[in-house]
């Protein structure tokens, strides 16, 4: 059985890991016209990679026998990837950056797709403060049928 505490870690790795979203999706839609970087080319767009783990505090906890009946999942970011897209090339023969040809390597990013991320993103760490708050509000209710 489950205390409010697996509850409360389970939401918080939720949170924890759409606010990650929420920063590289936001270092996506601010490196939209980057058309260099310090590796060289223009900015790839990254995102992120998301596992789920077993929630356990301990490792006492995870070999125990009764963690074989909890079958509750944590959500973590294990990596953050480029995307390996082509650059998109647009003909600006004036620009610094551009080549011989006169065409300049931009990010290929969807600003569309970046707000819809966005807008997911947020949803789901608001519905993780949700569970949270009816986490906490259930703890303070059996506190309060104690009395």
């Amino acid at each position: 059985m489950a205390d409010f505490f697996t509850g409360m870690r389970i939401s918080g790795s939720g949170m924890a890991a759409q606010r990650m979203r929420l920063n590289t999706i936001s270092s996506n839609i601010a490196n939209i016209n980057t058309t260099q970087t310090p590796e060289g080319g223009p900015y790839r767009r990254k995102d992120v990679v998301f596992e789920s783990m077993p929630d356990a505090k301990s490792f006492g906890e995870i070999v125990s026998p009764t963690a074989a009946n909890s079958n509750f999942q944590r959500v973590q970011v294990s990596d953050i990837i480029s995307d390996q897209k082509a650059p998109l090339l647009k003909y600006e023969p004036d620009h610094p950056d551009a080549n011989e040809e006169g065409y300049v390597a931009y990010p290929n990013i969807n600003l569309m797709e970046e707000m819809t991320n966005m807008i997911q993103a947020s949803r789901s760490y608001e519905a993780n403060v949700s569970a949270m708050q009816a986490t906490k509000d259930m703890a303070l209710s059996s506190l309060e049928i104690g009395r």
